[in-house]
């Protein structure tokens, strides 16, 4: 792949970002009609957000779960069977009589959605490592954060005109779409030869190995504790802007993408520059920003500051995590070439199980405080540079016993 032109690695880059998008799409898309929603279901706040807190177990659990099979199956076979489940669970999310059912089958959307997070991110360490998979995984990135920037834009859309429904379904053609390329598009990547046992006491003994990787933990926990924190921002914000400071879904939509591009200017910084600047420089610049830009979000919400003064450091923190996110991926996946589909299985599975953890607490003191959203990302970038500190960056210089092993 190495030797490859340019335009085919682009290629290849935009096909792998169209499987990281369905993530940001089945969580973001349908964030404009949270009001909806409750008012539907005659529900509650905290209750429509339990929905997402289901869908991101299912995109946390799932991606364990595919991680492994695709080191033990390979990569396109694990990856077609979930694009059918997705769409047949979409379906059924679109036609859920009642807020239960639509949780239910939220989980197993997300679970389904895991796949093409994880597979990506497994097939760019099969193919590139070092610098070159920094490069890499900045322009799989780069596409992928369209999907945050799009989805709730394109939700907005299409309540103009249709109901929530029209969400999901629009989402199970995406998936559809994204079956086909798998099928017709994807090459497998992962030979037969260099594929794992078919054995879950071998899967689970390679999560063990990772999980005592003290390096590895460490970047695994910044990345993750970070990336939970933008979860808290995704749950909260469609009450914040629209309640608080009623602004209509298309403003919301708009607020809210507008943060989709300080994550692409984040990730390609880090990707523009990894050949001048070390990933541990930036990871370490990331987190720092993430620190300074929660605590301003914390002073407005406390203070109850006008609009524009809680979306700019919003966006220095969404933009923080682009830069750590970026910088801590190929950190954490360097040595891990024969485990690289569990590896990217637990850098993706922390962030979703405490995303799962936080998004629910944001609405706990009503919909009328955005102080509860500034207290949780102050929380998450204090407890993320700890780890970088305590953790990551003490294993540098040193090779981990549990990865040498493999």
């Amino acid at each position: 792949m190495a030797n490859n032109s340019d335009q085919s690695v682009v290629r290849l880059a935009l096909l792998l970002g169209l499987f990281s998008t369905l993530g940001p799409f089945t969580i973001d898309m349908y964030l404009p009609a949270f009001p909806e929603i409750v008012e539907q279901f005659d529900s509650t706040a905290s209750l429509v957000q339990f929905s997402l807190t289901a869908c991101l177990l299912g995109l946390g659990v799932g991606q364990l779960v595919m991680g492994s099979l695709s080191d033990v199956y390979g990569r396109r076979n694990p990856l077609l069977i979930s694009m059918a489940f997705y769409v047949a669970s979409s379906l059924a999310c679109a036609f859920s009589p009642n807020i239960g059912l639509l949780i239910a089958f939220r989980f197993v959307q997300g679970f389904a959605a895991s796949a093409g997070i994880v597979i990506s991110r497994a097939i760019a360490r099969d193919l590139y490592s070092g610098n070159e998979l920094t490069k890499f995984f900045s322009l799989l990135v780069l596409v992928g954060n369209l999907g945050p920037l799009a989805a709730p834009v394109a939700g907005s859309g299409m309540l103009s005109l249709t109901s929530w429904i029209g969400v999901f379904i629009a989402l199970a053609l995406l998936g559809t779409y994204l079956f086909s390329m798998t099928k017709w598009r994807l090459r497998e990547t992962l030979p037969t030869a260099k594929r794992g046992p078919i054995n879950f006491a071998f899967q689970l003994r390679s999560y063990g190995l990772l999980l005592k990787d003290r390096q590895f933990l460490g970047y695994m926990l910044a990345q993750g504790i970070m990336i939970a924190g933008v979860f808290a921002y995704v749950s909260g914000t469609p009450f914040i802007y629209q309640n608080i400071y009623g602004v209509s879904p298309t403003v919301f939509a708009l607020l809210f993408g507008s943060n989709g591009i300080s994550l692409i200017i984040g990730s390609q910084i880090v990707g523009r520059m990894a050949h001048r600047v070390s990933e541990q420089a930036f990871l370490l610049f990331g987190l720092g920003l993430a620190l300074l830009a929660s605590v301003a979000v914390l002073v407005v919400a406390t203070v109850h500051g006008p609009l524009f003064s809680l979306v700019i450091p919003l966006f220095f923190f969404v933009a923080a995590i682009g830069i750590t996110s970026t910088a801590a991926f190929p950190l954490a996946m360097e040595g891990q070439a024969h485990m690289a589909g569990s590896a990217a299985a637990l850098l993706g599975v922390v962030p979703f199980l405490l995303g799962a953890v936080v998004a629910p607490l944001v609405g706990i003191a009503g919909e009328d405080t955005a102080v509860p959203l500034g207290l949780i990302i102050l929380a998450s970038s204090t407890t993320a540079m700890l780890a970088y500190f305590l953790l990551g960056r003490s294993g540098q210089g040193s090779t981990s016993n549990a990865t040498a092993d493999t």
